[in-house]
């Protein structure tokens, strides 16, 4: 198991101390079981220790991590076949939300999500996964298709935010995700969206209004970023852990606050330990909605989600 961040640095010593007593056995070929059990006993108390006790920065980072899987890996671990669609039809083909037609356990979805890439190149690529307006007028384009000929819709959300260029805004970004949430509010076709990274602001809402809104373990959802949020307070991006505290941003969080239906598991110390594992859970609370939602009327389906939406935040006094 490799460790990335500072909170797992305990973890890996450990696994250091349990290297260097087997290179001692294999050299000397003295029974040395006693102890290695003991300092495993002790490295699965800290893994549990630590992983189920993560700040909601840590949880921030875990989100982050660089072999964590992405929209494409997913794609390819739960669906049967796959063909991407391309394009806006108006402006071009936006390279950081990608979408198409998908077959899961048999059952027809059209498939929207976030790409971020997994290196330098590909990330420039992919817009680091901070799309313009074409990408959402895209995936809007996908979603009506998609209810052109009845097919459930599913998104994979993973963003830094909307792309804040100049350009972007030029081109209508507001416009862009408002139209967004105006058309999944009354799509007449299931819709399900699952944040399986970061879900920064409306980057993350203009593929995020959904039947049923789920979260990954390890993942975040929240108007702003920690970072920004701190820049904006303290003038300063020292206050970061403070700021993902105060943005209850984590997915017990969001779910305590009835903003989600649901957290999916991930395998104990994030989703890149086990990605075949990950995906697995998503597949199958995948299926077990799309068997509950299919089988509503579209009305009911639409006039459900309005009242879901339109009751978060309500407060009786």
């Amino acid at each position: 198991m490799q460790t990335t961040f500072d909170f797992e640095k305990p973890i890996a010593d450990l696994q250091i101390q349990i290297e260097k007593v087997l290179q001692v056995q294999d050299k000397t070929k003295v029974d040395m079981s006693a102890t290695i059990n003991e300092l495993k006993g002790k490295l699965e108390e800290t893994k549990l220790d630590i992983y189920n006790n993560m700040t909601g920065w840590q949880k921030v980072q875990m989100s982050r991590h660089a072999e964590r899987p992405q929209t494409f890996d997913y794609i390819e671990m739960i669906c049967d076949e796959f063909i991407e669609l391309h394009g806006d039809r108006t402006v071009r083909d936006d390279k950081a939300i990608v979408g198409g037609i998908a077959s899961i356990n048999g059952q027809s979805v059209m498939i929207i999500g976030h790409q971020k890439g997994k290196n330098t190149k590909e990330r420039q690529y992919r817009n680091f996964g901070m799309a313009n307006p074409e990408g959402y007028r895209k995936a809007l384009r996908l979603m009506k298709m998609a209810e052109k000929f009845g097919i459930p819709v599913v998104t994979l959300i993973d963003t830094m935010g909307a792309y804040p260029g100049l350009e972007a805004e030029e081109r209508g970004q507001g416009e862009a995700i408002a139209r967004n949430l105006l058309e999944m509010s009354v799509l007449e076709v299931p819709i399900i969206c699952v944040v399986i990274g970061e879900g920064a602001s409306g980057g993350a809402l203009g593929i995020g209004i959904g039947d049923r809104v789920y979260m990954l373990q390890n993942t975040w959802y929240s108007v702003i970023s920690p970072e920004s949020c701190s820049s904006i307070l303290y003038r300063s991006w020292d206050q970061k852990e403070k700021a993902a505290e105060s943005l209850k941003l984590t997915a017990e969080d969001m779910l305590g606050n009835g903003l989600i239906d649901g957290i999916i598991s991930e395998p104990l110390g994030g989703a890149h330990q086990d990605a075949e594992l990950t995906a697995q859970n998503l597949k199958n609370q995948i299926i077990s909605d799309l068997k509950v939602l299919t089988a509503k009327d579209a009305q009911f389906l639409v006039s459900e989600r309005i009242d879901k939406f339109s009751n978060m935040g309500v407060v009786v006094e």
